[in-house]
């Protein structure tokens, strides 16, 4: 379960403050993947980071029941001047998963040859973005987060990452913000609206999906 209790979240701009959450009270539905939609600056991203705990809200506060994930295609959490098999060990270690069957999956799965034992920052982005993914897909959790991605790579890889991806939501629930209306359609079956620092629920990804057309 994952609950928000008047959680605000501001920041500073030119002239005041965006404010992008005003005291959200919500629980997610546990059982349901659950869109989160609105124009750019909503929040949305904001949102998904201050679920997994990457941000602090400015106040109000969050409840977690469960293993909740990162946000998938979001890369910050890698160490540059680590390896990428440096990297997989060291999250393995945060998250309390199996060492050795982490780097295994991520040696198999990435796809890195010999530079996973190289440092990250001499990575290109489309090796980050598959180690990255790799180390997300690695992990179990009871909660997904995911922000505009699901799949990387070329043809033949995007189709293992979304076969992996897949498999994991078959006993998991995701969290997801994308701009495609489609990804969410294949994923979601309702939606949180986010617009002006407030929110509304939709029990029906269409309802929501149309509201934001409208414009609430």
């Amino acid at each position: 379960m994952i609950s928000l209790r008047n959680v605000s979240k501001s920041y500073r701009v030119k002239g005041g403050r965006c404010h992008v959450l005003r005291n959200l009270t919500f629980t997610f539905p546990r059982y349901s993947n659950v869109a989160i939609i609105g124009r750019n600056g909503a929040g949305k991203s904001t949102l998904l980071r201050m679920i997994s705990g990457i941000i602090r809200p400015d106040c109000g506060s969050i409840l977690r029941i469960g293993r909740v994930s990162w946000p998938l295609g979001f890369a910050g959490g890698l160490h540059p001047a680590l390896t990428g098999r440096q990297n997989a060990r060291f999250i393995a270690r945060v998250y309390g998963a199996d060492t050795d069957a982490m780097i295994a999956f991520v040696e198999d799965f990435a796809e890195l040859g010999a530079f996973l034992d190289m440092p990250i920052e001499k990575y290109s982005t489309g090796m980050r973005a598959r180690l990255a993914f790799a180390v997300s897909m690695a992990a179990d959790f009871d909660c997904y987060l995911v922000d505009e991605i699901t799949a990387v790579g070329d043809t033949a890889f995007r189709d293992k990452c979304r076969a992996v991806f897949n498999s994991k939501l078959s006993n998991s629930q995701m969290i997801m913000v994308s701009h495609s209306e489609q990804t969410l359609r294949d994923y979601c079956s309702c939606g949180l609206l986010l617009e002006n620092g407030q929110a509304w629920f939709y029990d029906d990804l269409d309802a929501a999906l149309r509201a934001y057309r409208d414009g609430v």
